[in-house]
């Protein structure tokens, strides 16, 4: 294992230190390619053959370099190794606890990634509980219904390895025209904000980060057209759009994730009045930004307001964008080499990886006795359940499993793994 000894490393991984010292003590050893290696995650097992999952999303999904290659520096985030394809649960959680090994293993400092799925109704895997969908949680008007299911939701994906869920969805949809709307709660802004903050209190009471979407005015899109612009004005802004996401993050949500809009022009993946003034200033946001899938590359290619992908970094750093998701695009090489030309003050680096790195020393990730191992490989004894590749790639992805039991006909004689593993189901609400 590559990693560093030192002294500093001690006070990195000692869960006793306050987690800002901790993180500079970390951040002063990083290089710069280091430092921006935890700001993008890597879309393992994407490729042509698989259907749309984000728009525009087999012109984005090619990885710059060989995953050997790309593991030495360390990795943000990993991105829906569950959702990506149909997987086995136990050899889906048996591979992830590889990826992290080997990611672990080839950085100086070994940090494990950040583990991200959708999650609006239930995790989004092969053969995962369906819940019923947003629509259904505001005709319940029951926050404490939602906030039992955000919790069996979240304890489903800790128990897997998984870290991060994208949702709630907190556009306020008054518009039936537009595409998403059965991903939302309603078109009231009140009852929004109280079921998505339930859903938010729910989830992170598991340890799972909620990530409230889409920060701010997507729903509000001309002709009900996804990504189309919004013209909106301020009352309406304030008085309709954002109230929801400002209760959620009163209910303690630690990420938030950017429109794919221009609200009168400028894109919110670019505007720092939004994502840094209202969000962190206004609102004391601590938590990190993630990027809706390809929005960054979307300023240059659909908003053609960065004249490069290196721009496109610049723009949505400076905005207050923390991490590229799905995969590496602009806040890779490209972003690399404008900090080393001078295009890029390397302060913007620093803010987005001192966000990232306190969200994983509040996830643990960190700690010096962090295991790679997701708890449902050991609650269900599978614990000696390995990969035949240390790592993940596109065309292995997931490696079948191998067990290195000395008895492994006991293992593979144990009984499937029951969704969700979290305990009973919520009883419906009586009348």
């Amino acid at each position: 294992m590559a990693v560093s000894t030192d002294a500093a490393r001690e006070v990195w991984q000692d869960a006793g230190v306050p987690d800002e010292d901790r993180v500079e003590a970390l951040m002063s050893r990083m290089s710069l390619a280091e430092k921006i290696a935890q700001l993008y995650g890597v879309w393992v097992g994407i490729d042509d053959a698989d259907g749309e999952m984000a728009p525009h999303q087999h012109e984005f999904t090619s990885l710059p370099v060989e995953w050997e290659e790309l593991i030495r520096s360390g990795i943000g985030q990993l991105t829906r190794p569950f959702g990506t394809r149909p997987v086995d649960v136990v050899t889906g959680a048996a591979t992830l606890a590889n990826a992290q090994r080997a990611i672990v293993a080839a950085g100086r400092w070994g940090i494990p990634a950040l583990v991200h799925e959708e999650s609006l109704t239930g995790l989004a895997a092969w053969k995962a509980t369906v819940y019923p969908s947003p629509l259904c949680w505001g005709a319940g008007f029951d926050p404490g219904l939602v906030e039992r299911m955000g919790a069996q939701i979240g304890a489903t994906m800790r128990r897997l390895g998984i870290h991060q869920g994208l949702a709630p969805v907190l556009d306020v949809a008054r518009d039936l025209r537009w595409g998403r709307v059965e991903e939302t709660i309603g078109e009231d802004p009140l009852l929004v904000g109280m079921i998505g903050s339930a859903y938010v209190r729910g989830l992170q009471s598991a340890g799972v980060i909620a990530t409230l979407k889409h920060f701010a005015g997507y729903s509000a899109s001309k002709g009900g057209r996804n990504l189309a612009p919004v013209s909106v004005g301020p009352r309406e802004l304030a008085d309709v759009i954002l109230p929801p996401f400002e209760m959620a993050l009163r209910a303690g949500a630690d990420s938030v994730m950017n429109s794919y809009a221009d609200i009168d022009g400028l894109p919110v993946a670019a505007d720092p009045g939004m994502l840094t003034g209202l969000l962190r200033e206004t609102y004391g946001f601590t938590g990190t930004v993630v990027a809706d899938y390809f929005s960054v590359a979307f300023l240059q290619t659909l908003h053609n307001v960065a004249g490069s992908p290196a721009e496109a970094a610049r723009l949505a750093l400076s905005a207050g964008i923390d991490v590229e998701l799905p995969t590496v695009n602009c806040f890779g090489p490209p972003l690399l080499e404008a900090v080393e030309r001078g295009e890029v003050d390397p302060a913007l680096i620093d803010r987005a990886l001192r966000r990232v790195l306190l969200q994983k020393c509040r996830l643990g990730l960190l700690d010096a006795d962090w295991s790679p191992e997701p708890a449902v490989l050991e609650e269900e004894g599978r614990s000696c359940w390995t990969t035949t590749r240390p790592a993940p790639w596109p065309a292995t992805w997931p490696a079948a499993p191998s067990c290195c039991c000395t008895t492994p006909a006991r293992c593979r004689s144990r009984p499937a793994l029951a969704w969700p593993w979290s305990g009973p189901a919520p009883t419906p609400r009586t009348r």
